[in-house]
């Protein structure tokens, strides 16, 4: 995975509020209490938004190695069955309360066998009315589940058939159908990441079918999804690296009612030497400048400091108006031979809260 500051006068909360109704943004001096903010956690329901096709090696009903890399590499692959292991999902959960986090962020993908659209399910995908148990279970644990569907063509695999008809008029009902559905599911969520991250070619080398918006019509979709999430009453959620490439246009078309989550997995966070990665850094004291909300993201995929110096290094430069919290990302699938990697993630979550 490849790694993920003019300064303007900052926009107040009440002009924010104003613009997402039903939301409150109460304006602070201090910085927030560890336990006012998000500590979120992205797990995998559904791995299938890497690649979209299968290398023979490749092609076996479960993982062939016990060996976390290996089995994330076959993950990463399109796999037709379901790649979750509940037993190490319950255990993960459990820990995540007792580490003192309180939202786990689900990326479903085709993991659920949707009413509306049942056939881009994969074997073994949940019921709708699992899913739904499920939560209930969550929500009882004190966690907030909170759905994503990531709609960047980087990430298009899981969408079965529609992933070869981006925006054409029947991948639009598509979208709508799937969103509406997940809100309702999840009884509306507080937001629903929608992704949108990673949209290149480089990111699809390995594709078999290649799509890349650009211009006027990545943002015509990106509008329409945000739309869709909207009108459940809903926040839509992204990731930021948009921004990287097209900062003008970043700051001049993105409405602050989305809320923003720049990620950066290195272990530099000042002096950086790497212009690439002094770069995606800067893109949270940007974003605070321009006045969004922003839920800044660590992993602990490249190494073990990360998530502890992006909480450090955040908790300086964002207002505790626009400081909502910090999300970890172990971008592994969840399956037994990956579970130590994810409470390496969580434990590192609990020292950050302290």
């Amino acid at each position: 995975m490849t790694n993920r500051r003019e300064f303007i006068k900052q926009v107040t909360a009440a002009s924010i509020a104003a613009a997402i109704p039903g939301q409150i943004f109460a304006q602070r001096v201090t910085k927030k209490s560890n336990n006012e903010l998000i500590w979120a956690n992205l797990l995998h329901l559904s791995y299938n938004m890497w690649e979209d096709n299968t290398p023979l090696k490749y092609q076996t009903k479960s993982s062939p190695s016990n060996d976390c890399l290996e089995t994330r590499m076959w993950a990463h692959c399109y796999q037709p069955e379901l790649t979750f292991d509940k037993n190490a999902w319950d255990q993960l959960l459990k820990k995540m309360v007792d580490a003192g986090m309180n939202m786990v962020i689900i990326d479903l993908g085709d993991g659920v066998k949707y009413d509306s659209h049942p056939e881009i399910a994969v074997t073994g995908a949940w019921s709708p009315q699992k899913l739904m148990r499920e939560l209930k279970k969550i929500r009882e644990m004190g966690l907030e589940p909170i759905p994503k569907l990531n709609f960047s063509t980087g990430h298009k695999a899981w969408l079965g058939p529609y992933q070869r008809m981006i925006s054409s008029d029947k991948y639009y009902a598509v979208c709508k159908n799937l969103i509406e559905e997940v809100c309702s599911l999840f009884d509306t969520p507080r937001f629903f990441h929608l992704g949108m991250d990673e949209e290149t070619a480089v990111h699809q080398r390995n594709h078999e079918n290649m799509v890349v918006r650009q211009g006027e019509l990545w943002w015509h979709d990106f509008y329409y999804l945000v739309d869709l999430v909207e009108k459940q009453n809903v926040r839509p959620w992204i990731w930021s690296d948009y921004a990287w490439d097209h900062p003008d246009l970043f700051f001049e078309k993105m409405p602050k009612s989305v809320l923003q989550s720049n990620w950066y997995y290195g272990s530099q966070f000042e002096n950086i030497s790497n212009p690439l990665n002094e770069k995606y850094v800067r893109l949270y004291d940007q974003l605070e400048a321009h006045g969004f909300d922003q839920i800044p993201t660590g992993s602990n995929h490249s190494n073990d400091v990360n998530f502890g110096k992006t909480v450090e290094h955040c908790s300086k430069i964002i207002s505790a108006d626009r400081l909502k919290g910090f999300m970890q990302t172990t971008w592994r699938p969840t399956l037994a031979p990956c579970f130590k990697k994810h409470c390496e993630a969580i434990e590192q979550v609990a020292n950050a809260i302290g």
